[in-house]
């Protein structure tokens, strides 16, 4: 049974029997979120949106998402912040059936100026969405963003999800890592399915302005240096936004199952599991512009790694996870909609 058909579980009013599928979904004007959003809304599902629409990146685009989001009438939205439990934790009660959480502050380097934004959103928020799902009658699932960047300075290529994770170069790596840990804690305690998804540098249409795709091609455009960082010796698991939303929707849909002396909890890398040269992604990038770019080789900064590469047999193997889009494809399709967005 997929998880947007009608299942048996929470009450409605006096009545209780089939239920048509809420899925919460935090950071949803965000890049992920939104797009997760959309397809969850577009197979007919119900979706709960919450944002705080803080300003760590332009808000119009934030709200922008959210006037697509809006033109569904299956989607309603708070604006909150996920660790205000008073504001949250009230949620336990509108019907929810599964979770998607993916707010979080993101960026490895910001982290360096304003660790406690990452303290607050990423650890108290986990805590208070773990506390919103215990709180929640029947909750099928809980899915919740990861990031390959737990795998820290770790050498060995590609990285697998059973790679120890015991050296977090960043403080956005190491409240990831401590939300997996959280998530283990809770599914153990509390038996609440918890699966956890390490991103692998995603891109593409409505994307984040501080990622690399977005900040080279308005920069390309305008005849500005690009900053590319360890002189160019930089390799990306560069993963397309279509393919991060079908592994979500296809990790929700199977939640783990609690075996004898095992919680339910789970964790599956996204990535497209094809490493790129980061200059093969410029020429690329280069050529979808018509434009080429003006080249400032910086060093190796902190926090970042030189190389990130999805082993994804896992997430394959589970739920048929199989990447479909490379980046000679999806450069083009974020190009269009960089342009039409910003009449460039």
């Amino acid at each position: 049974m997929g998880f947007l058909e009608p299942h048996v579980g929470h009450r409605r009013g006096d009545d209780e029997g089939e239920v048509t599928v809420r899925v919460l979904v935090t950071g949803a004007a965000g890049f992920i979120g939104y797009h997760v959003a959309e397809a969850l809304l577009a197979r007919g599902g119900e979706v709960i949106g919450v944002d705080n629409l803080n300003d760590y990146y332009d808000v119009a685009l934030k709200e922008a998402r959210l006037d697509a989001l809006w033109a569904h009438t299956n989607f309603s939205f708070h604006k909150f912040n996920i660790a205000d439990k008073e504001a949250m934790l009230p949620l336990a009660k509108t019907g929810i059936t599964h979770i998607v959480h993916l707010a979080a502050q993101a960026g490895v380097r910001y982290s360096l100026e304003n660790p406690y934004a990452y303290a607050e959103s990423n650890v108290m928020g986990q805590v208070v969405m773990q506390e919103l799902a215990r709180a929640t009658p029947n909750l099928a699932h809980f899915v919740y963003a990861s990031s390959s960047s737990v795998y820290g300075g770790n050498s060995k290529i590609p990285f697998a999800v059973e790679d120890p994770v015991l050296r977090p170069i960043s403080l956005y790596a190491a409240t990831k890592r401590a939300d997996e840990l959280m998530a283990y804690t809770y599914a153990h305690l509390f038996r609440i399915p918890m699966t956890g998804l390490r991103f692998f540098t995603v891109y593409g249409p409505w994307g984040r302005p501080d990622m690399a795709t977005y900040i080279f091609t308005k920069q390309i455009l305008a005849g500005e240096p690009i900053k590319v960082f360890n002189h160019g010796k930089m390799k990306r698991d560069f993963t397309y936004i279509d393919d991060i939303v079908a592994g979500v929707l296809g990790a929700l849909e199977k939640p783990p199952v609690a075996t004898p002396g095992e919680a339910p909890c789970a964790l599956y890398n996204l990535g497209n599991s094809q490493a790129e040269n980061l200059m093969d992604f410029i020429a690329v990038m280069e050529k979808a512009l018509s434009k080429k770019a003006v080249i400032d080789f910086q060093p190796l900064q902190p926090g970042d790694v030189p190389e990130t590469f999805a082993d994804i047999t896992a997430s394959t193997r589970d739920f048929g996870f199989k990447p479909v889009t490379g980046i000679e494809q999806g450069i083009p399709k974020f190009v269009e909609w960089y342009r039409g967005y910003h009449k460039a």
